[in-house]
């Protein structure tokens, strides 16, 4: 820091003395004795409103000899009065180098011997020197560095890689984008080291300090040994741990941890990686090399460094507290000696008292002791520098209490130094604060005795320069000028601001001004007047005194003005965005000016935009020639918006105002009158409301270049443009075009960014050409950039040379970021080439416009000739002069008009001139009146037949020739002519039609076109038939088109990069089918996509329906184009494109590899009433039969519907026929097949055209597979129906089988043709060799439930089944049948498909039957019993008659009695009510009634949706009515529970076992649920009644084993419902045990001894042989084990259940880890109760498990085991588990075993465990919940709400805070208290405000 007056007393170098005078020296004041001469010119150059600039007149009266004269005198005076200068100045240095030898010497140190020194250390700029350790404050913190207050006011910067070691720069630097901010803070203490010094390029004699804060440099003598306790240490948060963190110290050797002790939120600062800490060491652990410290403020200020010996000067650190005494008083300090060996000088400025006086002296005497910090280290001289200041020794930076440019009048006057300055006392609030202010800085004139002029005790006036930071010291002056003026800082000058100032220095650059305070600025030479002056010199000089204004002042840097306009403007300014308010008027100078407006500069930086409609001008007029860069112009800001920092601008004062409804829209076509030409553009009157007035760009007329020109060249005014595009609107101008491509696309123009999208094809126009890509403009003032790469196929092209300003173009959008703004376009031929015909077509309408314009009748008269030049018609001429060319042939009609014919269209004939000819008219130039004919003879003949025949006929041959050619055609046409801009064609496929087509394109018109010659063949599509609108002409495109001009380079590139099947292409979708995408791609490739090729699995309806024409895609290429159609197959699949090269590449052409029953997926491309064809590939066909595809008689009705053209559909392959590449597809997927030949019925149907081969397939037909047929005959008496199946396939559905119900017709309902759903029952085959296929249409059967049918009841009873066995009919049994044969002996019936019976005459009826033929017809239904069954003749014999039976079998009654309440039955519904269900029991005719309240233990809102008729279901008898024959039933799970209970649990568990158990894994229902090897359920839970009573009995109580019951617990945090439901589940139970406790003996002895005398196969296994078997069906189930183990213990065998238990671990695979766990625990409970002794015996198992199982299960185990057995040593246990699991499983491990504490131990042992890991790990939200649900278990509600406020008083983020209060809210919920719910409300109100501020 130094005072502003001081820089002019310095030297300057030499090269400043030939820029600036004496005058720049000094400080700016006029003097009164100054020249005369300067004060007048002063005068002069004063700024009046009556004196221009620059005043009119001639030259100079001075000649140039006087000229030189006068300057040679006066650099004589310049270079004498330097001279004196310099004398003055070294006499000077002379004085004060005598009275202070030692002040600017070197630096001493330890090393100096004799007498001691006679001044204290000072650190200035000429002893700093690289490696000096300095202490230092930070004083700015910036985005790239830091700036640090050093000693003696220096300031030193440190780089942002230098403020932290590599080791953590890189990695904070990734965290943070500015971490400087985040680590640093302004007054911050830091220790530095000089790295080096520079010399300021802005400001001769200053050098800048470039410092280090990196600690491997500040501690490199650093070892863990040199380090003792006590120390002081800072160091880098390296990172962040739970508990503290670590520090690194810049050293490898050791690195330190802080333990948290709350600092960071003492200081309110958040604790950050890499930022800088101090802490004093506590405590050194050298084994593991680390550093324990506290950070305690107080502790650290007050810790001083310990007197060690041996300690180095390398491990003296900036800021150290040492104890020190005074060994000597020095002139301007006192020297100390510290740490034994060392000695340090502290100078004035670092004493204790900060406002010493002249007596300071007196406070140090000799040998005082007093605490010290050190300030500077230098390891060159061994020179330290102390402070006693007592903010520095305290560990704190002074703070500042002054603001530079304060002024304060009463400063009193502490010491006055001679010949240095004073120190003054500032009175500033709230504290004094010390200032100094240099002898320089006392008055204007140097004062030589200062202890006279100022005493101690006076007040002065003091003006603040500056401020040290370190030392808390402000500078000041007190000069008399420094109080004048308004400018004294740079913060004082504001933009705007008018302000004298005195020129000081002239520059190329402009002229550096000086303020009255000493701030200098910088006039810009554009700013030195208004407009450019050549010489500024003779207008500035220096020392003149001008009048400027302030420009802007950012970064100290400022910029004026001495234009005239501007210093006089009375107008406001624009100094931000934010001032720019709409309707503004203001001043601004034009900085660039643009064809589209122009920019102007304002205050500030600020910048706005005055487009080319508000500048003023007319139609066709250049802003350049109007406006130049530099001139001041008067505004109107029109709109703003401050966040994009855009001002849009007008030069007009007064807008103009038209309505919205008079205004034409941009994009909009319109049309217009020519107004006026210019050079450069057409203005058009537009014909609009609002009278506006429009503007044609040169460019703009046609989309050929050529043909704008010419059109331009006959252009009238009053010529009328019927459709012109609106391009952009400029305010009152309107910007037009006439281009025919942007005029037809006018809809799909986009006007904005959001209107793009990729890969789209647009029309647009060139704006703009650089050098690295081109410009491309749609509406508006919306641009795309195409980059160099991208413009040309040939990268080597010259984009000057292949495009122009204003061409049109087609453009394929690669990319739009909408963030930037950016569209990136491609302009390669190769990708947007046309499609259409458009380009030749506006070719030819612009030939007539201008044979229009051309002709002088305004009504067209002069063009009635071309009417008799028909294209294709024969016109007679006369053969003219011969040319090198051709022949020239002249009309008699018309003499203006000539015709010509080519060599090549002479047809071989050699004429005479003067002969007459008949010629084919081939071409018609209206313009240049020129007709081309042919005269070869396919032309001539075919029109001489026309001509011969009537005008009838000929009008039939064009409609037919017109009818032959179709839109989109692909045709093979011959050159007949070659003209400039497009191929005369004829197509010889076509009866020679004429056609044209244009050789460039859009894009292509300045590239060199491909050459053509007559009589080549090339390949065209028809784009547009003769219309008006194509000028009658045949328009036909190139497939070519696409290709780029082959120059040299590209013909290689061709050869060079051929496409090959795998290649990945970019191609442009030409048109969309359908099936199939046409695309072209490469140079003149086309392709197409199939429908199948377009995604993976075929399954995407409507794959084409995203793309649209004009689209670029890539697609890889899977076949090679065929001769015919020369089409390319593509693929557009995922996986296809995600391949690469040609790997994974099949080609569809050559392979066909299906096999039968492969799941493939196509799409409908045809189909009719019986079958759907569907494309597979490319190249592979399939057929689907209406029988195959669906089952659902309403799914068959509506097959075409359902198969659409398109469609995608899956089917499995029945048939392959590799000839003809087709597939024969069934819906439904097919099991194991076999294909055989049917002969017989089936071969008498006639084969379908459409089948694949003439054999019947009937292989996918197996018995149960339900199939859709068709009713194809109704057949005769009881014969049934004939159904089809398949094309040729029938089966039979037989009388029985028509219907669910006896009915008396069952045949009613079903007609031919009728589709229905049928089952097959049985498939077989005869010896012939025919198959015969059984069906059935009854629904009851499995599966032929229709599936919308939620309302069908199975209704059926007993009698209404169908017996299909000998074996399920028994005598008295019911019975009913269909009649089938009447004899004179009596009937025969239908009992079911298989089974007939007989029914004697006798037994027809108990009444006597006079005609059993009448009286039973065949088809009668009738019921009656069997009285006999023969199962070996398989005869069955049945009565009609009544007399025998009383209305209830004997079946029933048994039924009825083996039935007893508490019964587990099963069975089937058969009816839902609203009341409840109706069920038929299984092995029995009776039906049960289950109530709505007996369904379950919830309440059920509909119980149709839960249950349908025919589900099979499982209930409890609960109540038995044996007169009204009633059975009530009873499916709560709650019923179901206590037998389960019973299995696998005694009858001393408590209810909190139960309730555990309540939420276990699902193993522990083994019996009921787990089901894995098909065994049937009903088996499951009859037998889990019979082995409960079996345990029940047993002299030994079976094993205690739960299943599993931790794992999927409360971690799942699902206690409160799992609670609530066991307690519902146990409350019932009890209730239903005590309903039947007073039978429960005499029906358990019941249930055991029916279970005992029941023979069924799956009854309960009793001897060892039974439980064998089970194992071996079931050998991973640890049920049956653990049972087998019970049976043995039954048996008082204890070393086979061991043994069994050791089978049962080797058996059981070992990925059924948890079954392998429920089997050590049962072996544990085993060897607990009869292990000798038991405890070494458990410890052995326990320890085998540990290695087998997973230990934490393991553990978790052994812990629930104790706790059930109410055992102590549980606390053991879990330390011992502690130690040998990982650390990642303790919090698993102790939060489950607290979770067990809370249900089965004491739940205060689960609190202490929760409340351990939650101090560990105060953040994990899921320990709360689950500790959380523990209480609310428990109940305890103050318990729970206490905890509730410690969770929600966390500092936790949003997320997890918002979990924590609404589990809160529910609970309070739950309780029902309104006060406590709004509550936790306002709670959670509170802590969203604080967040939020």
């Amino acid at each position: 820091m130094a005072a502003s007056s001081k820089k002019f007393h310095k030297k300057k170098p030499k090269e400043e003395k030939q820029k600036f005078n004496k005058a720049s020296k000094k400080q700016f004041k006029t003097k009164k004795d100054s020249n005369d001469a300067v004060k007048s010119e002063a005068v002069a150059l004063q700024l009046e409103d009556d004196v221009p600039d620059f005043p009119r007149g001639g030259r100079s009266s001075l000649s140039k000899q006087e000229r030189d004269e006068i300057r040679a005198k006066v650099d004589a005076e310049f270079e004498a009065e330097e001279l004196a200068l310099k004398k003055n100045k070294w006499k000077k240095l002379q004085k004060r180098s005598q009275v202070m030898p030692d002040d600017l010497g070197s630096l001493f140190g330890d090393g100096i011997t004799g007498k001691l020194p006679r001044y204290a250390n000072k650190i200035t700029l000429k002893n700093i020197s690289p490696g000096m350790k300095l202490w230092g404050v930070v004083a700015e913190v910036n985005e790239k560095d830091l700036v640090i207050s050093l000693p003696g006011g220096l300031r030193g910067l440190v780089r942002a890689a230098d403020a932290l070691d590599s080791v953590l720069s890189n990695e904070v630097e990734s965290n943070e984008g500015n971490f400087l901010k985040n680590i640093f803070y302004t007054g911050q203490l830091v220790s530095c080291i000089v790295l080096q010094l520079d010399d300021d390029k802005r400001e001769t004699g200053k050098r800048k300090i470039w410092l280090s804060l990196r600690l491997s440099l500040l501690h490199k003598g650093f070892t863990l040994d040199a380090v003792q306790e006590g120390m002081v240490l800072s160091g880098y948060i390296k990172s962040i741990e739970d508990h503290g963190y670590i520090l690194h110290f810049g050293l490898s050797t050791f690195v330190g941890f802080l333990a948290k002790d709350g600092q960071a939120e003492n200081r309110d600062i958040e604790v950050r990686t890499g930022q800088f800490v101090q802490g004093v060491i506590r405590r050194i652990d050298k084994t593991r090399k680390v550093v324990y410290l506290s950070s305690d403020p107080d502790t650290v200020s007050k810790s001083v460094t310990k007197d060690l010996k041996g300690i180095s000067l390398d491990l003296l650190v900036p800021g150290m507290l040492v104890n020190a005494s005074v060994r000597s008083i020095l002139e301007n300090g006192i020297m100390l000696s510290f740490l034994t060996y060392f000695t340090g000088t502290v100078d004035m400025f670092h004493l204790q008292n900060i406002f010493p006086n002249k007596k300071w002296k007196d406070d140090y005497n000799q040998n005082k002791k007093v605490n010290a910090r050190i300030l500077f280290i230098d390891p060159s001289t061994r020179a330290v520098g102390l402070t006693l200041n007592p903010h520095l020794v305290h560990n704190k930076a002074p703070s500042s209490h002054v603001n530079i440019g304060d002024i304060y009048d009463q400063s009193k006057v502490v010491r006055v130094d001679r010949g240095f300055g004073l120190l003054l006392d500032i009175p500033s609030k709230p504290v004094s604060t010390p200032a100094y202010v240099n002898a320089s800085d006392v008055a204007e004139e140097e004062v030589r005795k200062l202890e006279k002029k100022y005493k101690e005790g006076s007040q002065v006036r003091v003006r603040i320069l500056g401020f040290r930071h370190l030392e808390g010291l402000a500078t000041g002056i007190i000069k008399a000028s420094a109080f004048e003026g308004p400018v004294f800082t740079h913060s004082d000058v504001k933009p705007g601001m008018v302000i004298r100032a005195k020129v000081i220095a002239l520059d190329s650059f402009g002229a550096i001004v000086q303020f009255p305070g000493g701030v200098k600025a910088l006039c810009p030479v554009r700013h030195m007047s208004e407009f450019e002056i050549a010489k500024p010199g003779k207008k500035f000089k220096i020392g003149a005194e001008l009048v400027f204004r302030v420009l802007g002042c950012k970064s100290k840097r400022i910029t004026v003005t001495y234009k005239k306009t501007l210093v006089k403007s009375k107008l406001g300014i624009i100094s931000s965005y934010a001032d720019a308010a709409e309707g503004l008027i203001t001043h601004g100078w034009i900085t660039k000016i643009e064809k589209h407006g122009c920019f102007i500069r304002f205050y500030n930086g600020v910048q706005g935009f005055a487009p080319r409609s508000e500048l003023g001008l007319g139609p066709g007029y250049d802003p350049s020639t109007m406006y130049h860069v530099g001139q001041v112009v008067k505004c109107r800001v029109t709109s703003s918006t401050p966040a994009s920092r855009r001002i849009n601008l007008s030069f007009q004062m007064k807008p103009v105002r038209i309505s919205e409804d008079d205004m034409v829209k941009l994009g909009s076509v319109v049309s217009g009158v020519v107004e006026r030409l210019t050079p450069s553009a057409v203005v058009i009157h537009v014909n609009s409301k609002a009278h506006l007035t429009g503007t044609i760009s040169n460019e703009h007329l046609a989309d050929h270049h050529e043909r704008a020109a010419l059109l331009k060249s006959v252009l009238k005014p009053g010529y009328k443009f019927d459709q012109l595009l609106v391009l952009d609107i400029e305010g009152n101008n309107i910007l037009l075009s006439a281009k025919y491509s942007l005029i037809n696309s006018a809809e799909q123009l986009p006007s904005d960014i959001s209107q793009i999208r990729p890969n789209t094809v647009v029309h647009g126009y060139v704006c703009n050409l650089i050098e690295t890509g081109c410009f491309v403009r749609f509406l508006g003032r919306l641009t795309g950039f195409t980059p160099r790469s991208k413009a040309t196929d040939d990268h080597k092209a010259n984009l000057s040379g292949a495009f122009y300003v204003g061409q049109s173009v087609r453009s394929n959008v690669l990319d739009v970021n909408g963030e930037t703004t950016r569209i990136t376009l491609s302009l390669k031929q190769s990708c947007c080439s046309s499609t259409d015909a458009a380009f030749i077509q506006e070719y030819f309408l612009l030939e007539e416009k201008i044979a229009m314009l051309q002709s002088s009748g305004s009504d067209g008269s002069e063009l009635k000739w071309v009417d008799g030049f028909n294209i294709g018609s024969a016109i007679e001429g006369q053969i003219g002069e011969a040319k090198d060319i051709g022949v020239v042939v002249s009309f008699d009609k018309y003499n203006d008009v000539l015709g010509f014919i080519t060599h090549y269209q002479l047809g071989g004939l050699t004429l005479e001139a003067g002969s007459i000819v008949q010629a084919a008219v081939l071409d018609v130039s209206k313009a240049e009146r020129l007709v081309d004919l042919s005269l070869k003879p396919e032309f001539v003949k075919k029109f001489q037949e026309e001509s011969y025949k009537g005008q009838t006929h000929k009008k039939k041959r064009k409609r037919e020739a017109s009818k032959d050619l179709e839109l989109h055609q692909t045709v093979n046409a011959v050159v007949e002519i070659v003209k400039e801009h497009y191929l005369v064609l004829a197509i010889p496929e076509y009866n020679y039609a004429i056609g044209y087509a244009s050789v460039a394109d859009y894009n292509t018109q300045k590239f060199p076109q491909k050459q053509f010659v007559n009589g080549q063949r090339v390949i065209a599509t028809v784009m547009a038939l003769p219309s008006p609108a194509t000028s009658g002409r045949l328009l036909l495109l190139l497939n070519s088109i696409s290709e780029v001009t082959e120059t040299s380079s590209s013909k290689r590139a061709k050869k060079k990069s051929g496409y090959n099947v795998g290649s990945l292409v970019s191609a442009e979708i030409t048109e969309v089918m359908p099936l199939e995408l046409r695309l072209k791609f490469g140079i003149g490739f086309r392709g197409r996509v199939h429908i199948t090729e377009a995604n993976d699995d075929n399954v995407l309806e409507n794959p084409f329906g995203n793309f649209k024409v004009g689209q670029t895609i890539t697609a890889r290429i899977v076949g090679k184009a065929n001769q015919k159609g020369r089409l390319w197959d593509l693929s557009i699949k995922p996986k296809m494109l995600a391949g690469t090269g040609e790997i994974g590449i099949k080609s569809t052409l050559e392979e066909f590899n299906f096999s039968t029953g492969q799941l493939v997926t196509g799409y409908v491309y045809k189909v009719d009433s019986e079958w759907a064809w569907l494309t597979i590939s490319s190249h592979v066909k399939a057929q689907l039969f209406i029988l195959d595809s669906a089952s659902e008689p309403n799914e068959l009705q509506q097959f075409q519907e359902r198969f659409k053209v398109g469609k995608s559909v899956s089917g499995h392959v029945l048939n392959v026929n590799k000839d003809k590449k087709l597939l024969r597809l069934v819906r439904r997927p097919l099991g194991a097949l076999s294909i055989r030949n049917i002969d017989g019925q089936d071969k008498r149907r006639g084969q379908s055209d459409n089948n694949i081969s003439d054999e019947s397939v009937t292989a996918h037909v197996h018995e149960g597979d339900i199939l859709g047929g068709r009713i194809s005959k109704l057949l005769p008496d009881v014969g049934g129906l004939l159904v089809q199946i398949g094309p040729n396939t029938y089966g039979r559905v037989h009388f029985t089988e028509l219907k669910d119900t006896w009915e008396s017709d069952p045949l009613s309902g079903f007609y031919k043709g009728q589709f229905v759903k049928c089952k097959v029952l049985e498939v077989s085959h005869t010896v012939k060799g025919t198959i015969h296929i059984d069906l059935s249409l009854r629904l009851s059967l499995d599966g032929m439930l229709p599936k919308n049918s939620s309302e069908f009841c199975s209704d059926v009873d007993s009698t209404s089944k169908r017996a299909e066995k000998i074996e399920d009919l028994y005598p008295n049994m019911a019975v009913q049948g269909y009649v089938k044969n009447v004899t004179p002996k009596g009937c025969f019936i239908l009992l079911s498909r298989k089974l007939d019976a007989k029914i004697l005459l006798s037994n027809l009826s108990d009444g006597y039957i006079d005609d059993p033929k009448k009286e039973f017809p065949i088809g009668k239904l009738v019921a009656g019993w069997v009285l006999a069954v023969e199962p070996l003749s398989r005869r069955v014999e049945v009565t009609l008659k009544k007399s025998n039976t009383n209305g209830t079998s004997k079946s029933e009654i048994n039924d009825f009695s083996s039935l007893h309440v508490g019964d587990i039955v099963c069975g089937k519904i058969r009816r839902v009510e609203s009341y409840g269900l109706f069920i038929a029991l299984d092995h029995t005719n009776m039906v049960g009634l289950c109530h709505v309240s007996e369904l379950s233990d919830d309440h059920l809102e509909n119980i149709q949706a839960k249950y349908g008729a025919g589900e099979k279901v499982t209930a409890k008898i609960l109540k038995l009515d044996e007169e009204r024959h009633r059975i009530s039933l009873g499916m709560k799970k709650s019923y179901f529970a206590d037998d389960i209970d019973n299995q696998i649990h005694s009858k001393e568990e408590s209810d909190e076992e139960i309730e555990g158990s309540g939420v276990m894994d699902d193993g522990r229902s083994i019996i009921l649920t787990d089901n894995p090897h098909g065994m049937d359920i009903e088996f499951e839970a009859g037998a889990s009644s019979v082995l409960a009573q079996a345990e029940s009995r047993a002299s030994i109580p079976p094993l205690e084993v739960t299943l599993d019951d931790i794992e999927h617990s409360d971690m799942d945090i699902l206690v409160s419902q799992n609670q609530t439901n066991s307690n519902e589940a146990v409350t019932i139970d009890e209730k239903n045990k005590r309903l039947a406790k007073k039978k429960a003996k005499e029906e358990r002895e019941r249930v055991i001894r029916a279970a005992e005398e029941r023979q069924l196969e799956k009854d309960v296994p009793r001897t060892a042989d039974e439980f064998e078997k089970i194992v071996r069906s079931s050998p991973n189930s640890s049920f049956v084990w653990i049972k087998y183990m019970a049976f043995m213990l039954n048996s008082a065998d204890i070393e086979k259940a061991r043994a069994i238990a050791e089978r049962s671990l080797r058996t059981i695979n070992i990925r059924e880890e948890n079954e392998k766990l429920n089997i050590w625990v049962a072996y544990f409970n085993l060897e607990n109760q009869y292990g000798n002794p038991a405890e070494e015996a458990v410890q052995k198992i326990f320890q085998r498990a540990l290695q087998y199982c997973d230990p934490k299960k393991v553990w978790l185990r052994r812990v629930q085991m104790l706790l059930m057995q109410q055992q102590d040593g549980v606390q053991s246990v879990v330390n011992r588990a502690l130690l040998c699991l990982p650390r990642h499983k303790h919090i698993k491990f102790i939060s489950q075993t607290a979770i067990l504490e809370f249900k089965s131990g004491v739940p205060d042992r689960g609190r202490s465990m929760f409340e351990g890991i939650l101090r560990e790990y105060p953040k994990r939200t899921d320990l709360w919940s689950i500790y959380l649900d523990q209480e609310i278990r428990l109940g305890d509600e103050d318990v729970i709400r206490s905890l509730f406020e410690r969770a929600i008083s966390l500092s936790l983020p949003p997320k997890k805070m918002k979990f924590l209060f609404k589990k809160y809210l529910d609970f309070e919920k739950s309780l029902g208290d309104e006060e406590r719910i709004e509550s936790v409300k306002q709670k959670a109100m509170n802590y969203v405000e604080s967040t939020l501020t």
